[in-house]
């Protein structure tokens, strides 16, 4: 799967939107496959307020639970409580329906910061 050029990325591997609001957050591909079979997501609290770099929310597979960081700060108005059913579909669509939380951003220039997918791609080889 090819990296969308629409999003920014932590290098421990999220990814959040960039031309929305509000942002969409989640794990990269690269991530969702090092992991495996995805069996448990806990999601962060509707209202709360994350800085950037902060652990938001637990991904668990057959192999390891992982802390998923928030790669700006601001306020979860959103979470994807789909996937509290359905874990898996982090697995099948990391970009699109496999989605964590959505972010009300604190300072969108945050954005900035973070690597492109150009970069991201580059710091995986």
């Amino acid at each position: 799967m090819s990296t969308p050029t629409n999003l920014r990325f932590l290098d421990s591997h999220e990814w959040i939107e960039t031309a929305k609001d509000p942002l969409a957050v989640g794990i990269s591909d690269h991530a969702q496959s090092e992991l495996s079979d995805v069996v448990y997501v806990e999601l962060p609290e509707l209202g709360r307020i994350l800085e950037a770099g902060e652990a938001a929310a637990v991904v668990e597979s057959v192999k390891a639970a992982s802390d998923i960081y928030a790669p700006i700060g601001g306020e979860v108005i959103e979470v994807n409580e789909a996937l509290t059913a359905e874990p898996g579909t982090i697995n099948a669509d990391a970009f699109g329906d496999g989605w964590l939380f959505k972010l009300k951003p604190s300072d969108p220039s945050e954005l900035d910061k973070l690597l492109t997918a150009e970069d991201y791609e580059k710091s995986l080889s």
